[in-house]
């Protein structure tokens, strides 16, 4: 018989200890990030239940701009859809990196499948901070805490926005936006422990500009992930190696 390892803790308590941690910053700065989006769905044409359910479906900033936007230059579906789904591959390492963190003996696939939805930019770098730390049942309804939150106060900020957006100079909208960016470097610099981890975060910084200017539109993340994670490996082979 397989016991659960909760860590004193039921499953509700670790639901709302989730809840409360996402409360505490990060849902904050998420939600601030997406003000401007409700504005560009507004200007879009869109209504202000199209501009929420696509923070509730879509859940990532930059792909809801590339809709949004691209629907407003009068794009064919077809070319809006490819756009998002490559702007949306820099999830998949993020998924495979946290899913195995959150999956126990128990966990059903269509429940993996769930809370692969909720994995975002913000709620990625909080959980490899905060899951290892927390017994293993008691992960999943942790994660699902804090992703609700993030996903509730985004979609009124959302709404604030499509609002307000006769109130937000573009300037003002795009800082907003630039926000999540911003948190989700300091967060990774916050948790670099090995130098394989300064190294690419340091690498990424540095040639961002270059694959932003010269790879192809909508690739520049996924070239810049393979160039900057693969030079940052051999980096750490030659300097670590060599020293031990």
């Amino acid at each position: 018989m397989v016991t659960e390892d909760l860590g004193g803790r039921s499953r509700a308590q670790w639901f709302w200890r989730g809840a409360w941690s996402a409360l505490c910053g990060p849902m904050w700065v998420v939600a601030v990030s997406l003000i401007g989006v409700g504005g560009l769905a507004r200007d879009a044409g869109f209504s202000i239940e199209i501009a929420i359910a696509s923070t509730m479906l879509i859940w990532a900033g930059p792909a809801q701009v590339l809709f949004f936007g691209a629907v407003a230059a009068k794009a064919s579906w077809a070319v809006i859809a490819l756009s998002i789904s490559i702007s949306s591959v820099r999830f998949v390492p993020m998924v495979v990196s946290l899913l195995p963190m959150l999956r126990t003996r128990r966990t059903r696939l269509i429940t993996m499948i769930f809370a692969a939805h909720f994995i975002a930019v913000t709620v990625w770098a909080e959980g490899i901070r905060r899951l290892p730390g927390i017994a293993r049942d008691g992960r999943l309804p942790y994660f699902f805490g804090f992703s609700f939150i993030c996903v509730i106060g985004t979609s009124i900020s959302t709404a604030m926005g499509y609002v307000l957006v006769g109130e937000l100079t573009m300037a003002w909208a795009a800082g907003l936006l630039f926000m999540s960016p911003i948190y989700f470097i300091a967060t990774l610099a916050r948790n670099a422990r090995q130098p394989l981890d300064r190294y690419a975060l340091a690498l990424g910084l540095v040639l961002a500009p270059f694959t932003e200017t010269f790879a192809p539109k909508g690739l520049d993340l996924v070239m810049l992930g393979l160039i900057g994670g693969t030079t940052a490996w051999f980096a750490t082979r030659m300097i670590h190696g060599r020293a031990q």
